[in-house]
């Protein structure tokens, strides 16, 4: 058990070092040594952990899909599922450098060698599933495809956060997403339900 316990104690030591790295100089920008001096273990300990660069990068990019196991053990995902997971996101990016990483690693990824889709599909699926569910509790306008709408949301914040990084470190990310919500319910929930739905995330906005 002390040896299990002292494995997870560097495994996540390297996870950290790494997304400390990754997101100061981006995939290309970072070395493995680089990695090693942040997390503080040697180059052994690393490898015990993760066989590359490109396995570790990878585990940073599946950090971000950690809110996922709040949605699959609430009661009836739907409309506000999808809102509180960008609000959790957004907040996740300003306080936690995995997923902060994580992100940068897809967008590195994607403009050096090719589009990279798996993150983006994962996130449009997970909300395709929430938006069906409320669409057969009458949340969602039935003349809707939920997996277009899906496909919009993610494509809305994606966005939304890349510009509110450049405009202002994203300090003002969760406002912005808030004022998403705002501009998109509308459009997407039948007006007697709209009032059900806050945009600004709910009580029980995942953590």
């Amino acid at each position: 058990m002390v040896r299990q316990e002292r494995a997870e104690v560097t495994r996540s030591a390297i996870l950290d070092g790494a997304a400390r790295a990754f997101d100061a100089e981006g995939y290309h920008g970072t070395s493995l040594g680089d990695i090693l001096k942040e997390a503080g273990v040697t180059k052994g300990a690393l490898y015990f952990h993760f066989g590359s660069k490109e396995e570790l990068a990878q585990a940073l990019i599946d950090e971000q899909f950690s809110v996922l196991e709040a949605v699959v053990g609430a009661g009836k995902p739907g409309v506000q599922s999808v809102i509180d997971i960008a609000h959790s996101m957004a907040r996740r990016l300003v306080a936690d450098v995995r997923v902060r990483a994580g992100i940068r690693l897809v967008i590195d990824q994607s403009s050096s060698t090719g589009i990279v889709g798996e993150p983006y599909t994962r996130w449009i699926e997970l909300f395709r599933d929430c938006l069906v569910q409320a669409q057969r509790r009458g949340d969602v306008k039935a003349d809707l495809d939920p997996g277009r709408v899906a496909r919009l949301i993610v494509g809305s914040w994606t966005g939304l956060q890349l510009s509110s990084q450049v405009l202002s470190g994203r300090a003002d990310l969760s406002e912005e997403t808030t004022l998403m919500w705002e501009m998109l319910l509308p459009s997407i929930v039948p007006p007697r339900r709209l009032e059900r739905f806050r945009p600004e995330g709910s009580v029980l906005e995942l953590v």
